[in-house]
């Protein structure tokens, strides 16, 4: 299966400067909101998330980027949390399972896992979900096996594959019914 590789960004024109090692001042925003506090370079998105924002809704499951357990969206595209670094996030638009709600209504595909119990311990589900709703959005829920491929990232250790790849084929279709 082809895989879309995006162009690459133009290089800024400021030249790059060295942080740390002690913590900087960091803004990120999250979910809509800016964030200030202090970070150290080396700190993961998933760490800054968690530990210093309290949005523990993305979950720390390998901490070496196989397991999907801490997807979260950066500028709209799907990233592994342990995977990068908080700094690299400033001036860009962070989204996390906890801002994909909106009004207090669900998500539809946050719905749809609880409709088609696509959860067992629950531990994946808020990476689940957010590749779940980018993997409808990048066109790539065509049927099952794509589905499975563009979802390969995410592991679920109760395989509870069946119960998500059919939440995934329910708003899939009610997005196509309009």
């Amino acid at each position: 299966m082809d895989l879309e590789v995006p162009a690459a960004r133009p290089a800024r024109e400021e030249p790059t400067q060295a942080r740390g090692p002690a913590a900087e001042p960091v803004i990120l925003t999250v979910n809509g909101r800016d964030y200030a506090f202090e970070l150290e370079p080396r700190v993961s998105l998933l760490d800054a998330l968690r530990e210093h924002l309290w949005l523990t809704g993305s979950k720390k499951g390998c901490d070496q980027g196989t397991c999907g357990a801490c997807t979260v969206w950066v500028d709209g595209r799907r990233v592994l949390g342990c995977l990068t670094l908080a700094v690299t996030c400033e001036g860009r638009e962070i989204t996390t399972i906890e801002g994909v709600a909106r009004e207090g209504e669900l998500h539809p595909m946050q719905q749809a896992f609880i409709d088609r119990d696509a959860f067992q311990c629950g531990y994946c589900t808020a990476g689940q979900v957010m590749s779940a709703i980018k993997l409808i959005e990048e066109g790539n829920a065509e049927d099952d096996e794509s589905i499975s491929e563009y979802m390969s990232g995410n592991i679920c250790r109760c395989a509870a594959y069946p119960n998500i790849r059919a939440a995934i084929r329910d708003v899939r279709d009610q997005q196509r019914e309009g």
